[in-house]
């Protein structure tokens, strides 16, 4: 029996400029590109949850990662309890996401501007209107759409169980 890397079947964790380009390839080919982020600090089921049914709303499902930098300003000193780029290698080892990037920016905006996703997935911690890109996917024609179960995992909560 042929010996395989199971790294080689894992997503591509890109940088943006070969994001964007396989992102248009893809959408010239009829696809429809989805777009979901977070900090993925201490991966829980509610991320799961979140990214499987994101992948539900199209055919190539993007993640995007905040960069440790902006992680630290989110969620305080003593964090990111893991680094931007094994983040990165987690999430993209499940099998319905296509492509993963780690952004540096404070905010998605930047990245939802140069991909232009058909949607925009964001967690129930949000509702459509709440959404702090709504306007932006909107005003290239995009959609948002609030996926998952309801928001009751949250990685904050674990970490304080742990370390109380």
């Amino acid at each position: 029996m042929k010996s395989v890397n199971p790294i080689q079947s894992f997503a591509p964790i890109l940088d943006r400029m070969r994001l964007v380009a396989r992102a248009a390839i893809d959408r010239q080919n009829g696809g429809i590109i989805v777009l979901a982020n977070g900090c993925f600090d201490f991966f829980h089921v509610g991320h799961i949850r979140y990214l499987a049914e994101a992948k539900t709303l199209g055919d190539y499902l993007i993640v995007g990662i905040n960069s440790d930098e902006q992680v630290r300003k989110l969620k305080g000193d003593n964090r990111p309890l893991i680094p931007e780029q094994e983040r990165a290698e987690i999430i993209s080892a499940l099998r319905f996401v296509d492509y993963v990037t780690v952004f540096p920016e404070p905010t998605v905006e930047e990245l939802i501007r140069v991909l232009r996703p058909d949607f925009h997935a964001k967690g129930t911690d949000y509702t459509v209107d709440s959404v702090p890109e709504r306007e932006i996917v909107r005003e290239y024609g995009g959609k948002v759409a609030i996926v998952g179960d309801p928001k009751n995992h949250s990685s904050t909560d674990l970490m304080c169980k742990i370390r109380p």
